[in-house]
């Protein structure tokens, strides 16, 4: 029997289609405070995620909750404006849900963005990381249902999980526009609590440079999928065990704000650059 998800995939992707989410060439989930790319694009199509058929509903505050299809960089983007989080009570398979549904629309690359924690004490607030590895302590994984080896390889190889040549083109536009752009290893945790002074110490240890609550999941199914990603982290506060500060969310969202234009230049040349 096949599991349901292959059902309600085609079940959302049926309705976009019809709806005019035509063949996108390109995926992008932004995340917490990174909504400002959808400026830049010449919106042809809406759909808010209560309507599209068995997709999950943002329950944080600050997402907005809306797929949006059109044009940007000459090419034909579908985005995520508000993604899913394990600590809002869904499962892996739910978060990654429309990771699925956009590649099954068409899309060929896959950008990601997100908000974290700097864990490496040389990154500061407000600067960017490109995400070249990760470390998976969420607790769980989002391939592992029933039948996940009749949508694709059962065990898949994370040797590379972040797409080398759009990692690379990503630090060559960094470099033309003299825009800061670090690299490192991003640790994904549950949530949604932070993290104690004793557990920034054991993620440095094991050798994170930002920790998130996010990402890890998307990247596996894309992975999963052969569908190409890259990932940039918006480092929004400063994990320093020894000089903590409490952390209030508005001030995350804030520095999140103020790197964001950066990073929308970023993908928007990145974008504008692929060969599809």
């Amino acid at each position: 029997m096949k599991p349901k998800l292959i059902q309600q995939v085609e079940d959302a992707r049926s309705f976009l289609f019809d709806r005019g989410f035509i063949q996108p060439e390109i995926g992008i989930v932004l995340g917490t405070g990174l909504g400002e790319l959808v400026d830049d694009v010449q919106i042809e199509k809406e759909a808010h995620y209560t309507t599209i058929p068995h997709f999950p509903t943002a329950t944080v505050e600050f997402h907005q909750g809306k797929l949006i299809y059109g044009d940007l960089g000459g090419k034909k983007v579908v985005v995520m404006q508000g993604r899913f989080h394990l600590y809002e009570g869904y499962s892996p398979e739910e978060v990654t849900f429309p990771i699925r549904v956009m590649h099954a629309l068409g899309i060929k690359r896959l950008l990601v963005s997100n908000a974290s924690g700097a864990l490496n004490l040389d990154y500061k607030k407000g600067e960017m990381m490109l995400i070249t590895d990760h470390i998976n302590l969420q607790g769980s994984s989002p391939l592992a249902f029933k039948g996940v080896d009749q949508m694709g390889q059962r065990f898949v190889d994370l040797n590379t999980p972040y797409d080398p040549g759009m990692c690379t083109e990503l630090l060559t536009i960094a470099n033309e526009r003299g825009i800061g752009l670090h690299q490192g290893v991003y640790i994904g945790v549950r949530g949604p609590e932070l993290e104690t002074k004793a557990e920034y110490r054991f993620l440095r240890l094991i050798g994170g440079d930002a920790v998130g609550m996010s990402t890890v999941p998307e990247i596996i199914v894309a992975n999963h999928l052969s569908l190409p990603v890259a990932a940039v982290s918006v480092l929004t506060d400063e994990c320093d065990p020894d000089n903590l500060a409490p952390v209030d969310i508005s001030d995350i969202i804030a520095s999140a704000k103020k790197a964001e234009p950066k990073m929308v230049e970023l993908f928007n040349i990145l974008i504008e650059r692929l060969s599809l």
